[in-house]
């Protein structure tokens, strides 16, 4: 009989996808657990799109995402819709991307946003390891609960480290760490004013330098505090704002510019 003053053991979700590419071609697929690889037929660059059937992340969680493209293949990636992390009572769930991307190659690692509730426990790390002429578009997107729903964080632990490496070196290396310590000092102590979203994207490819001119000019939305600079084969753009919605449509503006007019992928026009 189930003693009501212990516990319930509770079950985690644990999952795992990754994709091989070469050229355009699909040379090997693996999924486990809750993470699934989505293929949509698309013309032009292969469109792959991670999925967490979970519906969300809460303690214990595990999922890991990857694509390994060989020398040439191009690649446009996201995810199926937003993330969330949940409450998490004690440990935090943790998210593992591991991009690779061989000689000649490019990918758009493309996400779509995380959503943070209240009390969530979070650690995520996202590594690009570019080949020496290789490049990539990297975003990252966050949301600290849910304006219209009147969601308030005040316990938080959101961990975040993306780094990007060219031939083994790291070019791009940038930890975030959003804590309770922090939400206790008011979001003026986070660095993130009235704002509770915010946006990063990285362009990393010889000359990327150039595109901060059409980055800067793509900056228009209302409600957005956005800067972009560009240095060292990188171009590096970031976002604020006080809600989500505006800050996905300056994201879809930026995409524009900086994949000189490609389509977003068909996930983030529905």
């Amino acid at each position: 009989m189930f003693d009501s003053a212990t516990k319930p053991r509770l079950q985690r979700s644990h999952g795992q996808a990754a994709v091989a590419f070469e050229g355009a071609r699909l040379k090997g697929l693996v999924q486990r657990g809750s993470a699934k690889a989505l293929l949509p037929h698309v013309r032009g660059v292969p469109e792959v799109v991670f999925l967490n059937t979970s519906g969300g992340l809460t303690a214990g969680d595990t999922l890991l995402y990857g694509l390994d493209l060989d020398a040439g293949a191009k690649v446009v990636a996201t995810t199926q819709a937003a993330e969330r992390a949940y409450r998490a009572e004690g440990e935090a769930a943790r998210v593992g991307v591991a991009h690779r991307v061989g000689q000649g190659g490019w990918l758009d690692w493309l996400p779509q946003e995380t959503i943070l509730f209240d009390r969530a426990r979070l650690h995520r790390e996202t590594t690009v390891d570019l080949a020496e002429d290789a490049g990539c578009l990297l975003l990252e997107a966050v949301i600290l609960g849910r304006a219209a729903m009147g969601e308030t964080l005040r316990d938080l632990h959101f961990f975040d480290m993306r780094r990007i490496n060219r031939a083994g070196k790291p070019v791009f290396l940038e930890p975030f760490l959003q804590n309770s310590n922090i939400l206790a000092k008011g979001s003026r102590g986070a660095l993130l004013g009235s704002a509770r979203a915010f946006a990063t994207l990285v362009l990393c490819a010889q000359g990327a330098e150039d595109a901060v001119g059409p980055a800067r000019a793509a900056l228009t939305v209302p409600g957005v505090q956005a800067a972009a600079s560009g240095f060292d084969g990188k171009c590096v753009v970031r976002l604020l704002a006080e809600d989500g919605w505006p800050l996905r449509q300056q994201i879809l503006q930026l995409m524009g510019a900086l994949r000189r007019g490609a389509p977003p992928p068909r996930v983030w026009q529905t």
